[in-house]
């Protein structure tokens, strides 16, 4: 009778017996992972050059507006008009961070991973978006936060002074978390069709630089409302027409805001429109990108 040719051994793996989170610890696991993958946190040096240079300069802007003030007694920059004036930085950090969120899985491949249960096909790349709109907001309301500060610790009013800068703080955050979702929904959207970072960034900065001469020539026209509603071209002059329309124009731009005239509705509109469009295209996407 012939020996056996193979002895199995007992080397401990044991069944796992812990708690299952199940489908919302993923997706706040997803998130919180998107969130540290835009500013950095977990990767090299390296990649956290850009994003915090990007923070340590609207930091800096809001501390020299806010340093300005005490100095003059007068706002030479308002919350809104903060967010507005960073919005050129917001769209090369959009440019970087998007690609480093759903690019870098789409080359290597992971997705097959992220799809098993118990996240759906949906669940990622809302998380994804989410995270994206949370730092963008983050990056606009932070120094907002620190000129508000500024201005609470040296106003002369007391409460009432402090009462008056948190009603114009409110909006400005509002404001800001409108920018944040029109521009992380379409650099999302635009990153999620390449897994090669690189021509998604350049096809982010493309979209939102190459619309701008389009409002230039759209606004010369012998027309009133073509140039009134030429600002819907772009997606930057798309928001400042929204904070145009909704915060006044003395807050949103020192030069008056873009005029819209009686479209302020219709961007509004139309900044809804764009965003739920962007969302649905992106869910689209990736019902439709390979596993294997």
């Amino acid at each position: 009778m012939s020996e056996p040719a193979g002895v199995i051994h007992d080397i401990g793996y044991q069944r796992y017996t812990g708690a299952r989170l199940g489908r919302g610890a993923v997706f706040g696991a997803l998130y919180l992972h998107g969130v540290r993958t835009v500013f950095g946190f977990g990767r090299s040096a390296k990649a956290k050059i850009f994003p915090w240079l990007v923070v340590g300069i609207v930091t800096l802007v809001a501390a020299g507006a806010t340093a300005v003030r005490s100095q003059i007694g007068e706002v030479v920059l308002t919350y809104a008009q903060f967010a507005d004036n960073m919005s050129w930085l917001v769209i090369f950090f959009v440019a970087v961070a998007a690609p480093e969120l759903v690019s870098r899985d789409l080359r290597s491949g992971v997705l097959p991973l992220y799809f098993s249960r118990p996240l759906p096909r949906s669940d990622y790349p809302l998380a994804k978006l989410l995270a994206m709109v949370t730092a963008l907001w983050l990056l606009l309301g932070g120094p907002q936060l620190v000129m508000f500060l500024g201005a609470a610790f040296t106003t002369q009013d007391g409460m009432r002074g402090v009462w008056n800068e948190l009603l114009d703080l409110l909006p400005g955050l509002l404001y800001a978390g409108l920018w944040a979702a029109v521009f992380a929904s379409i650099g999302l959207l635009i990153a999620s069709l390449t897994g090669k970072r690189a021509f998604a960034a350049g096809g982010i900065v493309a979209v939102f630089l190459m619309t701008t001469p389009i409002v230039g020539i759209l606004s010369i026209l012998p027309s009133t409302t073509v140039n009134e509603l030429a600002f819907l071209a772009s997606p930057s002059t798309l928001v400042n027409g929204v904070g145009t329309w909704a915060l006044g124009e003395l807050l949103v731009s020192e030069g008056g805001g873009p005029p819209i005239g009686d479209f302020g509705p219709v961007y509004a509109l139309a900044a809804v429109v764009l965003v739920a469009a962007c969302v649905t295209l992106l869910l689209a996407r990736y019902r439709k990108v390979a596993t294997r």
